[in-house]
This record gives structure tokens, C-alpha cells and sequence, in this order.
């Protein structure tokens, strides 16, 4: 559809409805933990669960079921994935002298996470690679993974070896609120965790803000998205199958399409004509410097720039989730095997979050070593500094060290 750049805006999510709902079914979990987990189970999957936690034969078992060329395509994803995380994150760990004192920063893992992987009546085993991976590279000491349950209460077998692929220590089968409210909170079988990362439906969302007050999440997350800029060098073709591809995620997902070219944005929207989503699929006409600057106001979670020397654009991109450059790079290479992260920022929240990545599962700590010359060199900063704040004692405890000075 062909709209006035105005008219390109987003469907502000209203999250205080879906909060209200999830407040409940989180109180009840964090007060009956299996209990009430098994119960909303129920209530809202339809599935009466014998056990939460998947053993190792459920596991071994799934490797039998699954197609021996798919078993193979998960382990070139994460091949491609390790080897770009492992690349992108460099030993961070310094440590600088500075005449007598020496400061330092050192990275260290967090010692548990819990993944939210979707499921139930689709499964998404690349979301288990796409956050497993960077925890085991980072160092994790446990790394635990929930996932909605299928009909018969276990889990999609390619989910349970994509997990294990990805090196996840346990599998529970249980998805939805109760889920992010069982990993935040711990239950008698899933143990609580350090921090909550995944993505979900509206409900799993809600539950992520309202439990980061007690248990960090790795981002907000809304409907996917993706905004294209475009201009006649670009296959229309393609760029109408990036949209519906984005757009088959959720029925509030998004898509914006940019182009200098009239005679481009019509192609574009016969194409999605064709593929059924035209109604869907958001065609603006502005040039490619208006478009950057729009680009970066939206923050959208995927960009694609296809248009002539959109190379030397890269550098004017300060906010979007993941950038794809070129008629060859559709956001599905991203989605699962070229080795970035599919679990990135939407809704906007690019502006201030990323996507995830090896950082996501380090913390730092930062240490000094003065000497007594390194001290006195800084001693009289610090000692006019607390007094000037009123805290006597942090003056005193440097000015008993420059007595023997």
C-alpha cells in the first residue's frame, strides 16, 4: 500500500492490560510454583502435564525422530553463529598502569540463565541456538530453557536437539507467563535464574516487564518488524518476500518500504499483491537521505538498505536492531544461519538496547592497586573531595595512610 511519509507510524502497544493479566498468574505462581505452573498449563494450552523437566532419554529420543539433514543445518547455524560470536567478543578484560596505580576491569559470566524459547503449535529450535550460543561463549555456569508444550505434552523434537546443539543444561515444558514467572521466581522443579532472555508472545512480554523488577531481562520486546530502503538497483521481488516474511510472524508485525522511485514502490506493491499481504506492506516515496533520517527515528528492529553504494551509508545507521546490505542479504540469513542474532530490539527500543550477544550474559568488575606514592599523588583530591560531601571518615581512612608518608 502507497501512503504519505506521515502516515508511516507505528501501533503503540498498550501493555497495561496484558500486565493486569499476568500480575495474577505470576502471584500464583511465586506462591504454589509447580502447582500453579501445571494449572495455567491447563488453562491456557489445554495440556495436562505429568512432569515439567525434559530427562535425557526425551532428548535422545528426539535425535532419532528428526531428519538427519536438519540435525546437519542446525549445526552449520551454529557454526556460523558460534564462530561470529566468539570473533565479536574479543577479550575485553584491561589493565593500565598509571604511575603507581594501576586500574583494571574484568568480565565475568553470569552464573545462571533462563531462555524463553516459543513453541507450542510452532516451534522455533533457531531461538535456542540464537541464545544458548553466546551464553555458552560467555560462560554461563547453567543455562536453562522453557518452551510452550505440543499437543501431546513434550516438546517439538527439533526444538529438544536444537537445545541441545546449542549446549541448554535443562528443557522444561512449559510455556507463556507461567514460564518467565517460574524462571524469575523458581518452583520446586525449574530453578530460578540470574537473568531472562527470549522472545515471545504479547502475555510472555508482559511477563518479562513486570518480572524485571526483581530478575534482569535482555530487552523489551514487541511485534517484528522490518523497514526497507530501496531503490531501482533492488529486486522488487525480493523485497516484497523480506516483508511477508516479516509480516508471517505476527499479525501486528510490520513492514515499511522506502524508495526514491515511484515506478520501484509500484512493483514492490504488485508484488505484495501477489504474495497477499499488499494491504500489509507500508510504501512510502522519499529519497534515500530523507529515508536514513526517517530509518533512524523508527529504530526499526530489521533494515535493509538496497540501493546503489548503500555501503557507504552503513555509518549514518544509528539505530536499528540488525541492517542487511544488498539484494542477497535477506533478514532469514539473520533469522538463522549467517551467525548474527535474531533476538533483537523491536518497537523502537534499538534507540537504547541491542541485540543479543555474548555481552548480554557478562558482567564487569572493576579493581585498583595504588601504592603509598600512588595514593599520596591522589590523596589530597580525595581527602578535599569527602569533605566537601560531609563523610569524615572516607577523608580519615586516606589521611591515616599519609601519616608515614
Amino acid at each position: 500500500m502507497i501512503v504519505d511519509v506521515d502516515e508511516l507510524k507505528r501501533t503503540k502497544l498498550d501493555f497495561d492490560e496484558y500486565i493486569a493479566k499476568v500480575e495474577e498468574i505470576i502471584e500464583e505462581v511465586k506462591k504454589r510454583g509447580d502447582e500453579a505452573v501445571i494449572e495455567f498449563t491447563k488453562k491456557f494450552d489445554g495440556i495436562e502435564l505429568k512432569k515439567l523437566k525434559i530427562d535425557d532419554s526425551e532428548i535422545d529420543d528426539a535425535y532419532d525422530r528428526v531428519d538427519d539433514e536438519l540435525i546437519d543445518a542446525l549445526e552449520v547455524a551454529k557454526e556460523n553463529i558460534e564462530k561470529f560470536h566468539m570473533i565479536a567478543s574479543v577479550d575485553r578484560d584491561i589493565r593500565v598502569d598509571f604511575d603507581e596505580i594501576v586500574l583494571g576491569k574484568m568480565y565475568v559470566p553470569l552464573d545462571s540463565v533462563g531462555v524463553y524459547v516459543p513453541g507450542g503449535k510452532a516451534s522455533y529450535p533457531s531461538t535456542a541456538l540464537m541464545a544458548g550460543i553466546p551464553a555458552n561463549i560467555a560462560g554461563v555456569r547453567k543455562i536453562v530453557a522453557c518452551t510452550p508444550p505440543s499437543e501431546n505434552g513434550g516438546v517439538n523434537p527439533l526444538t529438544l536437539v536444537a537445545c541441545d546443539i546449542a549446549g541448554i543444561d535443562e528443557i522444561y515444558t512449559v510455556g507463556g507467563a507461567q514460564a518467565i514467572a517460574a524462571m524469575a521466581y523458581g518452583t520446586e522443579s525449574i530453578p530460578k535464574v540470574d537473568k531472562i532472555v527470549g522472545p515471545g508472545n504479547i502475555y510472555v512480554t508482559a511477563a518479562k516487564l513486570v518480572v524485571q523488577k526483581d530478575v534482569p531481562i535482555d530487552m523489551p520486546a514487541g511485534p517484528s518488524e522490518i523497514l526497507v530502503i530501496a531503490d531501482d538497483t533492488a529486486n522488487p521481488h525480493f523485497v516484497a518476500l523480506d516483508c511477508a516474511a516479516q509480516l508471517e510472524h505476527d499479525p501486528m508485525a510490520l513492514a515499511v518500504v522506502l524508495t526514491p522511485s515511484k515506478s520501484f514502490a509500484e512493483k514492490v506493491e504488485e508484488m505484495a499483491v501477489e504474495l497477499k499481504c499488499s494491504d500489509r506492506v507500508k510504501i512510502a516515496v522519499v529519497d534515500i537521505d530523507k529515508a536514513i533520517e526517517i530509518a533512524n527515528k523508527f529504530a526499526p528492529e530489521h533494515l535493509s538498505l538496497i540501493f546503489e553504494d548503500c555501503e557507504d551509508y552503513l555509518n549514518k545507521i544509528r539505530h536499528a536492531g540488525s541492517v542487511f546490505l544488498g539484494n542477497y542479504s535477506p533478514v532469514a540469513a539473520g533469522d538463522y544461519a549467517s551467525g548474527t542474532n535474531h533476538i533483537l530490539p523491536t518497537a523502537g527500543f534499538a534507540k537504547v538496547f541491542s541485540g543479543l550477544s555474548v555481552e548480554s550474559f557478562l558482567k564487569h568488575t572493576t579493581y585498583q592497586i595504588l601504592t603509598k606514592d600512588g595514593l599520596k599523588r591522589i590523596g589530597d583530591v580525595i581527602i578535599r573531595l569527602a569533605r566537601a560531601e560531609g563523610l569524615r571518615m572516607h577523608a580519615k581512612s586516606v589521611e591515616e595512610r599519609l601519616k608515614d608518608q
